[in-house]
């Protein structure tokens, strides 16, 4: 498992669990055996770039892109020579929208990891060209309890839930030590049901403003846009 010494304290009670047990077995499994995304080294990519106790903000996605080279281990983000994805530049446009910077050159989200936002989906690995492929398998448990621990153990955090999967994850929460902002998904099938002028990223940076935290800055490299 290549993870962080921090992230394995913090997973400590999970990993001998039943279910992390058949899930561990399962994974191996299938990476010997099928074409699986994200690359085993970037599974955990996510905690990987920062501590429990730098989380700032949470985003949770579905289960990685399924198609060749895309995924890199954050949700919602591919490799920088990817085509950007239709709910990433969906997440763009709110972006621009929201915060007035320019749009985005490439689909990569690994800057605002580096600033404490960790971006994990509910379900970590995935078949390549075969969506929610590894759907129940463990996975949706391991998220859960990150969250519910990232709630009780840290303080003012900002969760962005997007979608009906995601926003089902507000009972994990506490509302008295944490902000949640919920929306539906960023996918072209549900973003302009509310997504688009939902103001995710300033309304983030208020919170953490007056929290003392330190703002990210959503701003993304706009020097060749890739569309």
């Amino acid at each position: 498992m290549d993870i962080n010494d921090n992230w394995l304290s913090f997973f400590a009670d999970e990993l001998n669990t039943d279910y992390f047990v058949k899930l561990n077995e399962f994974v191996d499994s299938e990476y010997k055996s099928q074409i699986i995304f994200p690359a085993y080294k970037d599974i955990f990519r996510a905690f990987n770039l920062l501590t429990p106790s730098e989380v700032k903000v949470v985003i949770i996605g579905q289960d990685p892109y399924h198609g060749l080279n895309q995924a890199n281990g954050l949700a919602f983000s591919v490799a920088p020579l990817c085509k950007i994805p239709p709910s990433l530049k969906n997440i763009y446009k709110e972006l621009c929208d929201d915060i007035g910077c320019g749009y985005p050159a490439n689909g990569d989200l690994t800057k605002w990891a580096n600033q404490g936002v960790l971006l994990i989906n509910s379900v970590f690995t995935v078949r390549q060209a075969a969506a929610n492929s590894h759907k129940n398998h463990g996975w949706e448990i391991f998220t859960d309890k990150i969250i519910s621990k990232l709630s009780k153990s840290q303080e003012n955090i900002v969760f962005i839930l997007w979608g009906g999967a995601a926003g089902k994850k507000d009972i994990l929460i506490d509302e008295t030590k944490h902000l949640i902002l919920k929306a539906p998904h960023p996918s072209p099938l549900s973003s302009y049901r509310g997504f688009f002028g939902s103001k995710p990223f300033s309304t983030t940076n208020e919170y953490l403003r007056e929290h003392n935290r330190v703002e990210i800055d959503w701003a993304l490299s706009v020097q060749e846009t890739l569309l």
